[in-house]
């Protein structure tokens, strides 16, 4: 199939064209026509899968044939974090690039007068995080009594940082009779909850069952004593002439120290999570993407989200205390078919979370030593526990349980953003974005 089957016009044809895709994705094929329709949705669909342009191209396309006769926000797609709406953001602009449409992104982390000013000169197409937007709604900054279509992105991870009481409040805050889109990656009892109450009569789609990794990804790992991870850390990016690799730890400071050890070994790295401010965040993405930095060390909320085109390595430097989010970290790499690799570095207190997650993937993963780097202790047998009843993780949209013991935000976090106190920063160039450039 090819997008011209898809029922999209002529201009955002040759956007498509521009930006080198050449055939639709599952989710694009089946989500465009769906929208187009003026269905409501329910998408189950992971990052890497092409969901941004299954609902950015027919948002685009509805608006576009309403015309734009006052500029307010017609369409509101909310993001859980920064990094997800400027890459949503940047795809609305690419994609419009020929439509009449303006777009602009607001996220905490940087001034709001910009973002005011912007949304003062009239936008068609909101791109927001929760906390910012009731920011603005509360200093009557924005208007949202025209939105005619609401898209709520990775939908689940929003509710896992706490938002879904700032959701709650926002759909109050909308028109009645709306257009509404929901894609997650899984579905807990709160997504199941949310999508009772928001969506009217929607089409089920879903792509891939959840928690699967990509068979394109080439998974290892290797035990280590917890105090030797760095030093094997070093070795591998020397021994293997790694280039780009982004590599999980679970805490902000464990972030920092990586990089910096990283750093004196001869490494270029950079460290991104809540504690930094969002110029550092960008800076460090854009110089990851770029080649200028080597290892982009990321906490789990940091990288939500992140769209690296064509990775081709990530390493688990501490396993995730959730087995599903290995499936997230993992699927940074191996999209669209191509190849990838998975790393993890597996200390002996670590082995109980690796049986977990073969149990969740239903496949083994060898622990593999590296010559040098022997573990002191011996690691027991990593063969995946039995699982009562023969469940196997979670189903898919058919109805998962919700998931349990996924730890709660940072007493010291911000509720609303899951993330660290925020720190100054500017507005970056292309923070705030217009489908068609201005003269």
């Amino acid at each position: 199939m090819s997008f011209d089957l898809l029922g999209l016009q002529a201009d955002l044809l040759r956007a498509v064209k521009t930006q080198g895709y050449g055939r639709p994705t599952p989710i694009q094929a089946q989500a465009i026509p769906e929208i187009l329709a003026g269905h409501d949705l329910l998408a189950g669909a992971q990052t890497g899968t092409g969901k941004t342009a299954a609902f950015v191209l027919p948002v685009l396309q509805l608006l576009a044939e309403k015309g734009h006769p006052q500029r307010h926000p017609r369409a509101l797609i909310l993001t859980p974090t920064r990094e997800l709406a400027a890459q949503v953001g940047e795809r609305v602009h690419a994609y419009g690039i020929h439509l009449p449409l303006r777009s602009t992104i607001i996220f905490g982390g940087v001034g709001m007068q910009p973002q005011v000013n912007q949304l003062h000169r009239g936008v068609d197409i909101l791109v927001a995080t929760p906390g910012r937007l009731l920011d603005h709604v509360g200093q009557r900054t924005l208007d949202l009594s025209r939105i005619e279509i609401l898209v709520l992105d990775e939908a689940d991870r929003m509710l896992d940082m706490g938002f879904i009481h700032d959701v709650r409040r926002i759909i109050k805050l909308l028109p009645e009779r709306r257009q509404n889109l929901l894609f997650s990656a899984t579905y807990s009892d709160e997504i199941r909850r949310l999508s009772d109450t928001l969506l009217k009569r929607p089409k089920l789609i879903e792509v891939a069952r959840r928690n699967t990794a990509a068979e394109s990804v080439i998974q290892a790992a290797h035990p280590v004593d917890k105090g030797r991870k760095r030093d094997l850390l070093a070795h591998l990016f020397h021994r293997e002439s790694w280039d780009q690799v982004l590599v999980f730890t679970r805490t902000k400071a464990g972030a920092n120290r990586l990089a910096e050890h990283l750093e004196k070994e001869g490494i270029t790295a950079a460290a991104i999570h809540g504690n930094k401010s969002q110029s550092a965040r960008t800076r460090a993405l854009d110089d990851f993407k770029r080649g200028a930095v080597r290892a982009l060390v990321a906490t789990d909320i940091a990288a939500r989200g992140l769209d690296i085109a064509n990775l081709p390595q990530v390493v688990n430097f501490e396993l995730p205390n959730v087995a599903e989010d290995y499936v997230h970290r993992i699927g940074r790499t191996g999209r669209a078919g191509a190849g990838g690799r998975a790393l993890s570095l597996v200390s002996h207190d670590e082995v109980g979370l690796l049986k977990g997650i073969q149990r969740l993937l239903r496949r083994d993963i060898a622990l593999e030593p590296v010559v040098g780097f022997e573990p002191s202790l011996t690691p027991p047998p990593c063969e995946p526990d039995p699982v009562p009843g023969g469940r196997r993780g979670n189903a898919g949209l058919a109805g998962a349980p919700r998931r349990q013991n996924r730890p709660p935000v940072r007493p010291h976090a911000n509720p609303r953003t899951g993330q660290g106190p925020k720190r100054g920063g500017r507005a970056r160039p292309g923070q705030t974005t217009h489908a068609k450039p201005s003269a």
